[in-house]
């Protein structure tokens, strides 16, 4: 299973914004570009994605830049990546993999298809579990705290 480049950034972008939520200043694409080692036109296009969906506010000017509409805490990466990427498996999953045939031979009894519910109920409850706050955390921390929250056994 991959993770989109787009994906990747928009957290990497959120964790940065979240980690200077509480000094009030907005930073600027040249700030986040810079500091997380990603293009301009990358973090220009993801900014732009999260602020249309209602994640970021941005002002023009000298004293400009983004910034998060809500508190950290508030702002659940379930939701986030349903906006940068989507679902890893929608309900149209079956339609797009067997476009020759009207209907799929597999159809009434496939296990297949409850193995990728079964995987994408388990990238929910992670991720609808997780805030941007638990994010800025250390590694160990996000593992060991979200652990916790879901109830998995710790890997070593």
């Amino acid at each position: 299973m991959k993770f989109t480049s787009q994906e990747e950034y928009g957290l990497r972008c959120l964790v940065r914004l979240g980690n200077s939520y509480d000094s009030g200043i907005g930073l600027t694409i040249p700030d986040i570009s810079n500091n997380e080692g990603i293009s301009e036109d990358n973090v220009a296009k993801t900014l732009r994605l999260l602020r249309l969906n209602g994640y970021l506010d941005s002002e023009r000017g000298r004293n400009g830049g983004y910034t998060l509409t809500k508190h950290p805490k508030d702002i659940l990466i379930g939701d986030v990546m349903n906006i940068l990427g989507g679902k890893f498996f929608e309900s149209t999953y079956c339609q797009i993999h067997s476009p020759d045939l009207v209907i799929c031979t597999h159809s009434t009894d496939c296990s297949i298809r409850s193995f990728w519910q079964l995987i994408q109920k388990s990238i929910d409850q992670v991720m609808n579990n997780l805030t941007l706050q638990d994010l800025l955390n250390s590694e160990k921390t996000v593992f060991e705290e979200t652990a916790k929250k879901i109830d998995l056994q710790q890997a070593s």
